[in-house]
């Protein structure tokens, strides 16, 4: 059993390696990261994705959620609740995104309320790493698990990392969720389980 120290250390460490990524790289890595997820056929045939906007040095979504959208996909994205709970609203372009707290963009869209996370076919999430089990470190607001614990068991989570950030263990606690597959730059989608 791993410490919460463990736990914010690797964070910070992993944290501190993306922000000193050249923002090219990062862009590049956005990419490729887009044509990968765009190609996984439960992505493909999805109705409704929940998703997210990017913020600071993470893998870049931007283009992955305009893709989606134009290619007709029902898109959900996170509004943060004043409790660390996410409430999800519809993506309707770069032009329906406003700022909202901590530096994230947020739909602008009517909210659908937390629960609305239950109804999508793919859920896309955040994560500083991922480990071969599928165990995901987010940022340790635990907003993520949360919201991973109204997805259903068939539903294909997927957790956006870099290369180096997919691992072959991370520290749990029993609030945390996993994801059933993540998604590198340079591997693809690689599922677990």
């Amino acid at each position: 059993m791993h410490d919460i120290g463990t736990k914010t250390g690797l964070r910070t460490k992993l944290l501190g390696n993306r922000a000193t990524m050249a923002p090219a790289k990062r862009a590049e890595a956005g990419r490729v990261l887009r044509d990968a997820l765009l190609s996984v056929p439960e992505v493909e045939m999805a109705g409704t994705i929940a998703a997210y906007v990017s913020v600071g040095p993470e893998p870049e979504t931007r283009g992955l959620l305009f893709a989606l959208w134009k290619r007709g996909a029902y898109v959900l994205l996170p509004r943060l609740l004043p409790d660390g709970d996410l409430d999800w609203a519809s993506y309707e372009g770069p032009d329906s995104l406003a700022p909202g707290p901590r530096g994230c963009l947020e739909p602008t869209e009517p909210p659908r309320g937390p629960g609305a996370v239950s109804s999508a076919d793919v859920v896309l999430a955040p994560a500083v790493a991922v480990d071969e089990s599928g165990m995901r470190l987010g940022r340790g607001g635990g907003s993520y698990d949360r919201a991973l614990a109204r997805v259903g068991p068939a539903i294909l989570t997927v957790g956006l990392v870099y290369d180096g950030e997919l691992v072959p263990e991370l520290p749990a606690e029993p609030h945390d969720r996993r994801v059933r597959a993540a998604a590198t730059p340079s591997r693809g989608l690689v599922r677990f389980g």
